[in-house]
């Protein structure tokens, strides 16, 4: 890969959004990688991957390039050390101060040892994680730091596996099938989707493996009334559409208004018939009041479980950040679960690992409810797996 000024510039420049501006990871990308028409999909690719993997890596790159986190020209040798780990020439032009190789080895071996810096994360997230994980903790958060396979789920409502895979293969794209995972195909070599023929006409969303493990787990059927209380983009209303065959009902209900309209999009491409979106708030609570047989919460959260395709959450991410998602999600549960009917289901969901916002959110809501719900089933899914990290609590209301 030959260097040039723009794409250097592009990545330093993207890094300093991040972390200086405060924002999304992902959304800078989108934005850096369309500043020059004349780039193609090598230098896109190149760039997104430098800017992901500079901010996954960042506390250990400062640590082995003896950088300071108020030097003014820390995205540049940050950058730089990326790229002396990727064996990337630099050009003549690029002379960023930094250690030589031999320095860098040897603080490689100083620092190998001290998990908050080898994994590059806050010393405060590596103390609470080893609070509630234990021995775990080094293990999952390790996972967490390798990157992400793409994962598509195959709409059942307009094809099946095997066409998808004719289909997919037609348009140049290779995917293998991933064992217990009953509608998930993994792309083999990353590619942007959003052109192509079949992802336009709805034959599959992408989707982790983890999170498509969330709808068959809430036992939907057809005929139900479903309400996915905290649905976003709607990518686990349009699974459980699928898992229903289009027939029932699906209230997706969520507090962002974008995030709805991109769900009415995707519902549309994806030939949903019953799924309606709508804003939450209190009366639309008590007007759905015993009307779920299953109602999805898919709580706000940390997002610990998903640091592999979020990385830059972890820098955004505090103590105090962490207790107001608790106090939310007992908040939700509370609130919401007015609206499962007697006999219903009340599914709990989080993308975390912490058993504080998990398992002890469910023991204190249940505790809270002296017998009104039972705990039907329980899933952990680890980072160490292969996907996202989920937790899926089950519950019946008596």
């Amino acid at each position: 890969m030959k260097l040039h000024k723009p794409i250097v510039q592009a990545v330093s420049e993207g890094l300093e959004e991040i972390f200086e501006e405060n924002k999304l990871a992902d959304r800078v990308v989108r934005g850096q990688i369309k500043k020059d028409r004349r780039w193609g999909s090598r230098d896109r690719r190149f760039i997104a991957e430098c800017i992901y993997d500079c901010v996954r890596w960042w506390k250990w790159y400062l640590a082995i390039g003896e950088i300071d986190e108020q030097d003014p020209d820390r995205f540049e040798k940050v950058l730089a050390i990326y790229l002396q780990e990727k064996k990337v020439d630099f050009p003549e032009w690029f002379t960023p101060n930094i250690p030589d190789f031999v320095s860098i080895q040897k603080n490689k071996t100083k620092y190998a040892a001290d998990l908050s810096c080898s994994a590059s994360i806050p010393d405060w997230l590596n103390e609470l994680g080893h609070r509630e994980l234990g021995d775990r903790w080094e293990k999952e958060i390790n996972a967490l730091n390798q990157t992400t396979d793409v994962v598509l789920r195959v709409n059942t409502l307009k094809t099946d596996k095997t066409k998808l895979k004719t289909i997919l293969a037609k348009e140049g794209l290779e995917v293998e099938e991933i064992p217990d995972f009953q509608d998930a195909l993994r792309l083999k070599q990353r590619r942007d989707l959003s052109q192509l023929k079949s992802f336009k006409k709805g034959y599959y969303e992408i989707q982790d493996a983890s999170s498509q493990l969330v709808a068959p787990f809430s036992k939907v059927s057809e005929g139900m009334t479903v309400i996915d209380a905290c649905a976003g983009a709607g990518g686990k209303s349009l699974h459980m559409a699928a898992q229903m065959e289009n027939k029932g009902k699906i209230f997706s209900l969520d507090i962002e208004d974008a995030k709805l309209i991109e769900l009415e999009k995707r519902s549309k491409r994806a030939g949903t018939r019953i799924v309606s979106a709508h804003l939450i708030y209190q009366q639309q609570v008590k007007k759905l009041a015993e009307k779920a047989n299953v109602l999805l919460i898919d709580a706000p959260c940390s997002g610990l479980g998903i640091l592999r395709r979020k990385p830059d959450a972890k820098w955004k991410l505090s103590l105090d950040k962490i207790d107001e998602y608790k106090t939310k999600q007992e908040q939700i549960l509370e609130e919401y679960q007015e609206m499962v009917m007697p006999g219903g289901a009340l599914v709990y969901v989080t993308c975390s690992i912490l058993p504080s916002e998990n398992e002890k959110q469910i023991e204190n809501f249940l505790a809270k409810q002296n017998g009104r719900y039972s705990l039907e089933a329980e899933k952990k899914v680890w980072p160490s797996e292969g996907f996202d990290g989920f937790y899926m609590a089950r519950l019946r209301k008596l």
